[in-house]
C-alpha cells in the first residue's frame, strides 16, 4: 500500500475524512495535507447579523483563521458593477483557498458565493453565470443561518435596513433550494456563540482552545 493510499483508509476508517473526528485525529495528519481535510464554517444570513464579530472572536478562541467579506476591500458603495461583482467572487474564492492553507482544524468563513449571487441579484437584477461555477469550488461543511434578531447598524454601506425580513427569507431559501442544512443562529452574542461551540463540538469534536 502506497503512503497516501495509507494515509487515505485510516483517516476514512477512523472518520477524518467524512469530518467527525478532526479534532481528534489532527496531529496525526500530515501538515502537507492539512489543508485537505480543513472544515469549512460558513457564517450565512443577510447585514448586519454578527458574523463578521463571530468569525473574527471565534478564530481567536480557536486559534485559527477566518475568511472575510472580501468585497469590503474592494467597493465603498453599493453601486457596482457585473465587471466588480465578478472581481468579488474570484477574489473571495481565492481568499478561502489562502486561508485553509494556514487555518488550524477549522477555517470560519464570513460570506460564500450564495451570498455574492445574493447580492448580485438584489443590486444588478442578474448573476453573471460565473459566479455559480466559483460556487461550485468550494464546498463547506457546516452552514450557521444568522437570525436578524439583532439591531440594523448603518455602517455607511448596508442599506438594507428596510428589507431585514425579505432579505433572511431569500438567504434561507437558496440553503433549502440547495438542499444544504443549515444551524440557525439567534440570540443575543453571548447565545449566539454557545450555540456554534455546542455545534462544533458535536460535529468535528472540536472544543474551543479559549473557553
Amino acid at each position: 500500500m502506497e503512503l497516501d493510499e495509507g494515509i487515505s483508509f485510516v483517516f476514512h476508517k477512523t472518520g477524518v475524512k467524512r469530518g467527525r473526528l478532526i479534532g481528534k485525529y489532527w496531529d496525526f495528519i500530515p501538515a502537507i495535507i492539512r489543508p485537505y481535510f480543513i472544515k469549512k464554517v460558513c457564517f450565512y444570513g443577510p447585514e448586519s447579523t454578527g458574523k463578521t464579530t463571530m468569525a473574527k472572536h471565534l478564530a481567536e478562541v480557536y486559534q485559527t483563521e477566518f475568511v472575510p467579506e472580501v468585497s469590503r476591500e474592494m467597493i465603498t458603495s453599493n453601486n457596482f458593477t457585473e465587471d466588480d461583482i465578478i472581481r468579488i467572487g474570484y477574489a473571495q474564492t481565492q481568499r478561502v483557498f489562502e486561508k485553509a492553507k494556514k487555518a488550524n482544524k477549522i477555517l470560519f468563513c464570513d460570506t460564500d458565493l450564495i451570498t455574492t449571487q445574493i447580492y448580485s441579484q438584489t443590486y444588478l437584477h442578474r448573476v453573471p453565470g460565473i459566479l455559480y461555477e466559483l460556487e461550485r469550488q468550494i464546498k463547506y461543511d457546516l452552514y450557521f443561518l444568522f437570525d436578524i434578531d439583532l439591531p440594523w447598524v448603518d455602517d455607511g454601506l448596508r442599506d438594507l435596513g428596510n428589507q431585514r425580513t425579505q432579505m433572511y427569507d431569500v438567504f434561507k431559501d437558496e440553503l433549502v433550494k440547495r438542499k444544504i442544512p443549515f444551524i440557525p443562529v439567534r440570540g443575543n452574542q453571548g447565545e449566539r456563540e454557545q450555540i456554534i461551540k455546542r455545534e462544533l463540538n458535536r460535529y468535528f469534536h472540536l472544543a474551543p482552545t479559549f473557553p
